[in-house]
């Protein structure tokens, strides 16, 4: 299933994704987090008939509110080595926070406080049945579904310290989405193409595989540290080819179209969009 996360007429729900419509399985009263937490649910919410055009609502993150955004830093080699630096012994891990991202088709925002917003093309793990010290071997059962994600960072910020919060917190620079593909539909993810694309020219192009470490291996990591909750979301890592490494680099500019897209699971786009001097948060 494709399950989205939406604002129709200014009110949340969710629904399964089928071609151009919505099934809505809920407008309000349960969110897709409730349904991670308890996946019962469905049964009672499928006797829904309401649907909805896609196009008649705005997508939200898949889920707008997560408890955690851990990311995943320097995780393929050709990213390391652009960066000049070397690879550890252990994942590197930083957060991003729900008011940093935004859904599909929304605009990615250039802060006033720098020009160097760069993009970074990820998938997204969002994690369905919670856990402490979880085992690799079976970390892929405490997965609920895949989705796309732009990890946008403002490089100047990012680079202030060793530590990247700063360039990963700006509201609205990253992006989420379009939707989560349920876990059922993608046994093995390592085969999975991604690519990014910065006004249809591809920038980043990997295949999952490509991880230095895999995806059961950074949930047990994550979990020995923390509990996972269910809905929880964990971004693995971006390939090489990101724009503040290239020759000249490229950052970002308001008008821009950015796409990530990952086989089987989808295209996230957005508009970038520079922020006004005059906007209110």
């Amino acid at each position: 299933m494709r399950l989205v996360s939406y604002l129709h007429v200014g009110r949340p729900g969710f629904g399964v994704v089928q071609d151009d419509r919505i099934k809505v399985l809920s407008d309000g009263d349960t969110t897709l987090m409730d349904f991670l937490r308890e996946p019962a649910l469905l049964r009672t919410l499928e006797s829904c008939k309401r649907e909805l055009p896609l196009a008649d609502v705005t997508l939200l993150p898949p889920i707008p509110n997560p408890g955690k955004i851990i990311c995943i830093g320097l995780n393929y080699h050709e990213h390391v080595a652009e960066s000049g630096r070397t690879v550890t012994r252990h994942p590197s891990l930083f957060a991003r926070y729900p008011e940093s991202q935004v859904g599909h088709l929304s605009p990615m925002v250039s802060p006033l406080e720098s020009d160097k917003l760069d993009y970074e093309g990820e998938l997204a793990v969002i994690i369905g049945k919670g856990g402490r010290r979880i085992k690799a071997e079976q970390a892929m059962a405490h997965i609920a579904g895949y989705a796309c994600y732009n990890d946008g960072s403002v490089r100047d910020w990012q680079h202030h310290t060793s530590q990247f919060l700063a360039g990963k917190s700006f509201v609205g620079t990253g992006a989420f989405g379009p939707w989560m593909v349920t876990a059922d539909e993608i046994e093995d993810p390592r085969p999975l193409r991604l690519q990014t694309r910065l006004n249809g020219q591809i920038m980043q192009d990997a295949t999952i595989d490509m991880m230095i470490t895999p995806i059961p291996e950074q949930i047990a990591y994550i979990s020995s540290i923390m509990p996972l909750a269910p809905g929880d979301v964990i971004v693995t890592g971006t390939p090489g080819g990101v724009g503040t490494k290239r020759t000249p680099p490229v950052y970002l500019r308001d008008g821009d179209v950015v796409e990530v897209e990952i086989d089987r699971v989808g295209v996230l786009r957005n508009p970038v969009r520079a922020e006004q001097r005059d906007a209110s948060v």
